[in-house]
């Protein structure tokens, strides 16, 4: 796979928000019992970075392709699959049926390398939870560890995790250009609705501070 530099990605990585949109579908929740509720919502203070006090990050690492995801605190280990652009120029969601699956912008950069990773996977399908249902619970300092083809782990820290409404997300801050390693994971969120659907997208900011 050929490096590219981050300006060259900046495109590729500024999707629109309809991108994440379709990461859920709610179906399972309108027949389901009455204990059924919905995901986890980020707490106000985990959006909040602290300043002078989060991890120093690691160096990039040449680029790999990634298999696998792993945030072990809320118990996620799900194998990747890459994403590309529909026609209308949005992010292909991961197939639903699978529901223990995630994927990557694999146009875009590389988990671990210098630049904006994107990761994207079900909240929920029409059977109940998937791979990100519990993603709005993780908290600032959570560990998620990236696997690499190259047999390399990209380990990552939890920098924020935040919800955002559909009509207001954005763009530049989740997508665009860093100059670090850094890695966005995105799932439909912001509370449901019947008539309209998941209101918003859950987005866990985070950093590279190791590898192994």
């Amino acid at each position: 796979m050929r490096s590219r530099t981050n300006r060259d990605r900046l495109g590729d990585t500024a999707i629109a928000a309809v991108t994440v949109v379709a990461l859920g579908s709610g179906v399972w929740l309108l027949g389901g019992s009455a204990g059924t509720h919905t995901p986890p919502q980020p707490a106000m203070a985990e959006g909040r970075p602290e300043p002078g006090r989060e991890p120093l990050a690691a160096p990039a690492l040449a680029p790999s392709m990634p298999t696998r995801i792993r945030i072990p605190a809320i118990r996620v280990n799900a194998p990747l699959t890459g994403l590309a652009l529909t026609r209308s120029g949005s992010l292909a969601a991961p197939p639903a049926q699978n529901k223990n699956l995630a994927g990557w912008y694999e146009a875009g950069t590389v988990p671990g390398e210098t630049g904006t990773a994107i990761v994207a996977g079900h909240v929920d399908n029409a059977e109940g939870p998937a791979v990100f249902y519990d993603l709005g619970a993780l908290k600032r300092g959570a560990r998620i560890e990236v696997d690499r083809r190259d047999g390399s782990v990209a380990v990552f820290t939890v920098d924020a995790v935040k919800v955002y409404a559909a009509n207001n997300f954005p763009d530049e801050k989740v997508y665009g250009a860093a100059p670090r390693p850094e890695l966005r994971v995105i799932t439909c969120g912001g509370g449901y609705s019947k008539a309209t659907g998941y209101q918003g997208n859950v987005v866990v900011f985070a950093h590279l501070t190791g590898s192994r």
